[in-house]
């Protein structure tokens, strides 16, 4: 009886001071990225109109930190607005810290050829790798796309809560 108690009082012990060493302070502040990107559309049979885009790009952020980022949506047209919806992204930093967010909103024209320009769009962070490994937040997307070429300017604008190391 005395064994079992003691080992059970440890195990509380090693919990407490793991709960204890992840519990320090949430860091919350400003995630502004701004960049360009080249958007491949194609056949995606994961997406309900089975047409989806896939996205590489770089930028930096507002403190002058250059970034990657890849990512991926489902695309469908109505009229002339097209929406993307159920995409992933990946910001990558040059230390190797990571990023993961959702992300959706609607291309609509801008009545020159085939410039098209972001409209509600939005992302949510969901975790990410290094710093940010339980990262959270989220915030707004805006930016252009060339509809006929895939190039494209993108501003993220939102808030980023993440525990240090």
């Amino acid at each position: 009886m005395k064994t079992v108690t003691i080992r059970l009082l440890s195990g509380l012990l090693l919990i407490t001071a793991s709960f204890s060493a992840s519990a320090g302070p949430t860091v919350g502040r400003a995630l502004e990225i701004a960049g360009v990107f080249n958007e491949k559309v194609g056949p995606a049979p994961q997406c309900a109109s089975k047409l989806g885009g896939k996205l590489a790009g770089h930028g930096e952020t507002a403190e002058g930190t250059p970034v990657a980022f890849v990512g991926g949506d489902c695309f469908a047209q109505s009229g002339t607005t097209f929406t993307f919806s159920n995409g992933k992204f990946i910001l990558l930093y040059p230390n190797g810290d990571q990023i993961f967010a959702n992300y959706g909103g609607q291309f609509v024209p801008t009545g020159v050829g085939s410039a098209y320009v972001m409209n509600g769009g939005t992302f949510t962070i969901t975790g990410g790798s290094g710093t940010y490994s339980r990262a959270q937040g989220g915030g707004y997307l805006s930016g252009t796309e060339d509809l006929s070429t895939g190039a494209g300017t993108i501003k993220l604008s939102g808030r980023i809560y993440y525990k240090p190391k």
